[in-house]
């Protein structure tokens, strides 16, 4: 059975950092995309960034892009999301999420195969 478990959210205040892992049982980890994805109240669930199989290949939303960084430990079937200089509008239920994939990564969230039980980050003002 595929799990995806994320760790790492929590409460900090605008201008702190905070790093999100997702811990995945998906076999071989390498041979899948990852995701990170953000849902707030009433709102849909959006892309953060994705990585492909390697790691060499990563996209971001323009709201993160220069603030969040992706990354993969294939060694550990692990993914992380390092997120800095957090704004209150990054509030939201952190989502990791897999897809099997020889090369590339994906936007949307219909493209992922399966999913964590998601990470509450809360920023303060």
């Amino acid at each position: 059975q595929v799990q995806l478990v994320e760790s790492g959210g929590g409460l900090v205040q605008a201008g702190d950092s905070l790093r999100l892992s997702c811990a995945a049982s998906v076999s071989p980890f390498s041979s899948f995309a990852m995701g990170w994805f953000r849902q707030a109240p009433g709102k849909e669930r959006n892309l953060v960034a994705t990585t492909n199989w390697s790691g060499g290949g990563t996209f971001y939303a323009d709201s993160v892009k220069g603030r969040f960084t992706i990354s993969r430990d294939n060694a550990k079937n692990t993914v992380y999301l390092q997120m800095n200089s957090l704004k209150p509008e990054d509030t939201a239920v952190y989502y990791c999420a897999a897809r099997y994939s020889g090369v590339g990564y994906y936007y949307r969230a219909v493209d992922y195969e399966y999913w964590g039980q998601g990470t509450q980050v809360t920023v303060s003002s």
